[in-house]
């Protein structure tokens, strides 16, 4: 077996088949070299389905990592929509659209508290990215307070208020990080207290604080008293300060965290009780589809609007609408936020026993279907970054497809699609028991 590894290094190359060698030729040679293959050993995938991957040879992979494809991989509601549409018409938002409008209304519809205007991009990066500039726009200061290992994108602007990236050093002058809500919360408070003051002292103002509210790159945290009381203290701070408060739900979006009768809506920011100035969402928007967005309050946008103009030539085309509706209907015909609410349940009970025999896992939380496990060294219960990413390559060769996450990288994200099956939930036990069994 070819030893476990997050990413493919080159000196893992002569264990390969002479196929998987020829491939990641070809690719270093034309591809940039900021890209990153999966595993020591990289997988060749040609077609998915629902939450199985399949390769070349017909193995089939169990996918409880990728959140994007939201309501299953290749779903045929989805495909057809996007190759109807693209058969028909596909142009972009500066002309009429009813399904565009439709659209927006559905979606607006799920929202509360006064955010009721729709933007679209094709990327959450692009998502965060405009709401700093609207936020910094609207206060007129630029300071942004962020959690201390979040991920918001790519572009230069959110790289800079990213830390999960390149760590604190690559972050922008007027960036300042703050700890996550654990525990009862109060360290998160105080943290954002001092920032906000360290922001001022600077000359930078606060113009946002923007949190992801499923705190993925921070290990994952589940909603609780504790997380809403603390966001709350910290909302207040902010917003005194003269800064806007940012949810960024690209990644705990659209009914991952599940659904109850009576309980919150479809994002993660209902699930604390915030009430957020600006909310981005993107990953499964579409179920693969580049679209994202950013929704807002009205008056925020009509200044922005008034003095800046904002077009995206693929946001928002028709081809990409049909797709965002089509995962949308599919998303509630099949009730997949009150499926991930019931199934994570189940889940999370299968993790608790498998803690009980194995003193590597700690910390099983989650809530629907974003949960996390920590591994830990059992001697000193301190995370254990090399058990993790073991555990990550040892589930590879089991046909598992997971990851870690984390400042210290020692926490197991789970994050499938929402029709993720208890049978699914079952394998991925079974597997997951027989490799922290051989770890010892």
């Amino acid at each position: 077996m070819i030893g476990p590894a997050t990413y493919y290094r080159p000196e893992h190359r002569d264990a390969l088949d002479a196929r998987t060698r020829e491939l990641i030729d070809r690719r270093e040679a034309v591809l940039s070299p900021g890209y990153r293959l999966f595993y020591a050993h990289p997988i060749e995938f040609v077609r998915a389905s629902g939450t199985k991957l399949y390769t070349r040879d017909g193995d089939e992979f169990l996918d409880v990592y990728n959140n994007v494809p939201s309501v299953g991989h290749a779903h045929p509601r989805v495909t057809a929509a996007i190759a109807e549409q693209s058969a028909r018409l596909n142009t972009h938002t500066r002309y009429l659209s009813e399904s565009l409008i439709e659209y927006a209304e559905l979606l607006l519809g799920s929202f509360g508290a006064g955010l009721d205007t729709l933007t679209l991009v094709c990327t959450g990066s692009e998502a965060n990215d405009l709401a700093l500039r609207v936020a910094k726009h609207a206060t007129g200061q630029r300071g942004a307070i962020v959690t201390e290992n979040a991920y918001h994108g790519v572009t230069t602007e959110i790289a800079a208020i990213s830390p999960s990236l390149g760590g604190v050093d690559s972050l922008a002058d007027w960036v300042r990080t703050v700890r996550p809500p654990v525990g009862d919360g109060s360290a998160m408070v105080a943290d954002v207290r001092s920032a906000i003051a360290s922001l001022q002292a600077a000359g930078h103002g606060v113009a946002a604080f923007i949190v992801d509210t499923a705190f993925a790159s921070d290990g994952f945290l589940a909603p609780s008293p504790a997380t809403t009381a603390a966001l709350a203290d910290a909302h207040a701070l902010v917003h005194a300060a003269g800064g806007l408060v940012i949810a960024d739900e690209v990644q705990p979006g659209f009914g991952r965290l599940g659904r109850r009768a009576g309980e919150p809506g479809l994002w993660g920011y209902l699930h604390h009780t915030m009430t957020p100035d600006l909310v981005t969402i993107g990953k499964p928007m579409a179920n693969g589809h580049p679209v994202a967005g950013l929704v807002a309050r009205r008056d925020l946008m009509q200044s922005f609007g008034d003095h800046v103009r904002y077009f995206n030539t693929f946001a928002g085309t028709p081809v990409s609408i049909a797709a965002a509706r089509a995962t949308w209907d599919v998303l509630h015909d099949e009730q997949l936020p009150e499926h991930a609410a019931m199934i994570g349940d189940d889940l999370r009970g299968m993790l608790h026993e498998l803690a009980a025999r194995h003193d590597r896992l700690r910390d099983v939380r989650g809530s629907g279907l974003y949960l996390g496990v920590d591994i830990v060294d059992p001697a000193t219960g301190e995370p254990d970054t090399r058990a993790a990413v073991a555990l990550v390559g040892a589930l590879r060769e089991r046909r598992i497809l997971i990851s870690a996450s984390g400042r210290d990288n020692a926490s197991l994200k789970l994050r499938p699609p929402l029709p993720f099956s208890r049978s699914d939930a079952e394998r991925f036990i079974t597997e997951f028991d027989g490799a922290l069994t051989d770890q010892g």
